[in-house]
């Protein structure tokens, strides 16, 4: 399912499908009765939220694009992002706990042979596990072509040697995609992946990071010394990780930015809530035209970052190349960067309360920082775009 349909008399429509808008509306409904009561406390305890993700599993809202023929729902980048908004207004932590599955099984649904999707796709549907992506290192972020873990070809098996940080889930996944060097003289294209079990021997979970903001989802680092993962856990051929890992984000990618729309909207709900609240020169602050003209342009925002994100997901599905990655990246810009502005303008509108932690937008203001940094921070999106700009391709 998309949302841009054709054949009406302007060749495009924003209208959901019903199925799309029953969709949205429990994805809703979870993030109101199941999340929101209990953001607080799980972002204060930096708690990993085990409950809510077999909640979200058990009513069909975790692991969207598993294809039918291995248990899943099998549905559209678009479809994801439906989901996503909503559940990251309720809490992105929470919401980042529940979706990142997506990421992290996305080579297998990309790249994976059918033995492969059938032995690690099919679990993730019978029962509320979870899997990460393995492509960060403490020397290799938005450089990955520099990482330094290595694969090394012995008989049937790999042994991986390496660390890896800043992994979403990882202290509580099953398995997790590694990305490492199987050639360290050919630059990206030396690169392969592997799926890795967690319970492996050899894989330590260094440290549960400490976050600033969306502290309900678990970042962790993890070492790997010697361990030993079968030929038929590499996903792909040899030298294929940088295009497995690159096409993976590029799919994700909106789905993420879709997470800063769906954070900004509840900072603007909020901001709204509260102007119309708080009186001030016996008026309704929503009266003076410093805070209602910072709102409407909250709003503005908000709905452009929305569309940008439905774009890049339409484009995706349409299979429409480097012109989606190109959107992906706009949307992924626009919307990690409105989110930042949008949740510091709403701590603006409630003044000294905005800035105490009894009141929502101060957690947003934390929260949305991370939307410009992960998956591509802000000023690779920009590195993307102009690359394209500058230096077109055919796909």
């Amino acid at each position: 399912m998309t949302t841009i349909e054709h054949g009406t008399s302007t060749g495009v429509s924003f209208a959901l499908t019903d199925e799309q808008k029953a969709l949205r509306e429990l994805a809703r409904e979870f993030a109101a009765n199941e999340i929101r009561p209990v953001e607080h406390e799980h972002d204060v305890d930096m708690r990993h939220p085990a409950e809510i993700v077999a909640k979200a599993h058990a009513v069909g809202l975790m692991n969207l694009h598993v294809p039918e023929e291995y248990g899943g729902p099998g549905l559209s980048c678009f479809d994801g992002m439906l989901v996503g908004e909503e559940l990251y207004w309720g809490c992105s932590g929470i919401g980042t706990s529940i979706t990142a599955n997506g990421l992290g099984a996305g080579p297998v649904v990309l790249f994976g042979s059918d033995e492969q999707k059938a032995r690690w796709l099919a679990p993730l549907i019978e029962s509320p596990i979870l899997c990460s992506f393995g492509l960060s290192e403490p020397g290799a972020g938005s450089d990955v072509a520099s990482m330094k873990t290595t694969a090394v070809r012995d008989g049937d098996d790999y042994v991986l040697n390496g660390s890896k940080t800043f992994i979403t889930n990882a202290g509580y996944a099953d398995w997790t995609v590694v990305f490492a060097k199987t050639d360290s003289k050919a630059g990206s294209k030396g690169m392969s992946a592997f799926i890795v079990p967690m319970d492996a021997t050899g894989v330590t979970i260094e440290q549960h990071l400490d976050k600033m903001g969306q502290r309900a989802t678990d970042t962790s680092a993890f070492a790997l010394q010697d361990v030993r993962v079968p030929v038929e856990n590499r996903i792909g051929e040899e030298g294929d990780g940088f295009k497995i890992a690159m096409a993976t984000l590029d799919f994700t990618r909106p789905g993420t930015a879709v997470g800063a729309v769906g954070v900004a909207r509840a900072a603007y709900e909020h901001s709204v809530a509260y102007a119309r609240e708080r009186v001030t020169f016996d008026m309704p602050i929503a009266m003076h035209q410093g805070v209602n003209f910072m709102i409407a342009d909250m709003a503005t925002e908000v709905e452009a970052s929305r569309l940008l994100c439905w774009q890049a997901a339409w484009m995706l599905d349409e299979g429409l190349g480097r012109g989606a990655t190109l959107y992906s990246s706009f949307a992924k810009r626009f919307a990690a960067d409105t989110a930042m502005k949008v949740t510091t303008d709403a701590v603006q509108v409630f003044g000294g309360y905005g800035y105490m932690k009894e009141y929502p937008v101060e957690k947003l203001m934390r929260d949305a920082k991370l939307f410009q940094i992960y998956e591509g921070t802000s000023q690779i999106q920009r590195l993307v775009i102009a690359k394209e700009i500058f230096l077109p391709r055919a796909d």
